[in-house]
């Protein structure tokens, strides 16, 4: 069902928005600085053209551990990104979902572009993996904060 979900997703506009993550990777490593965001274009705009199946997860909830990216540091980093790129992504991002909601099968195509739009503000921090990966490491976390609390 996710590749039929990842071929529609991606002949019907999918790979648009993906072109665009690009696009903007491209121009962030043209700056030099922006390498490290530019980098983070390239993994979130191959996550834009196949998204069924896959998930944007927090670095630290994946690991349980703080990183340059998790941390004060990935904060300054989203703003900066939020104010070059993020917001204009974001906007595609809508406009697509709205484009997607106006039939009924495009339903689940707008909700992914909306998660995306979300990504698209503030992506420094995530990890692309699969779903499986993804409740995996919060099961993980879950057990951890129970044991935790029960003083183990």
């Amino acid at each position: 069902m996710r590749a039929i979900g990842n071929f529609l997703w991606f002949i019907l506009g999918g790979v648009l928005m993906g072109l665009g993550w690009w696009l903007v990777g491209l121009l962030c490593f043209l700056t030099i600085v922006g390498i490290p965001w530019g980098k983070a274009c390239f993994v979130i705009g191959q996550f834009t053209f196949f998204p069924f199946g896959k998930e944007a997860i927090s670095r630290k909830e994946l690991s349980n551990q703080g990183d340059i990216g998790t941390g004060a540091m990935g904060l300054v980093g989203n703003i900066l990104w939020f104010i070059f790129a993020g917001i204009w992504l974001a906007i595609g991002h809508v406009l697509s979902a709205l484009a997607c909601a106006i039939t009924i099968i495009g339903i689940p195509f707008a909700i992914q572009h909306l998660k995306l739009a979300g990504i698209a503000l503030a992506p420094i921090g995530k990890a692309i993996v699969t779903k499986e990966v993804a409740e995996a490491a919060r099961r993980r976390n879950a057990e951890i904060s129970v044991s935790q609390l029960r003083g183990g």
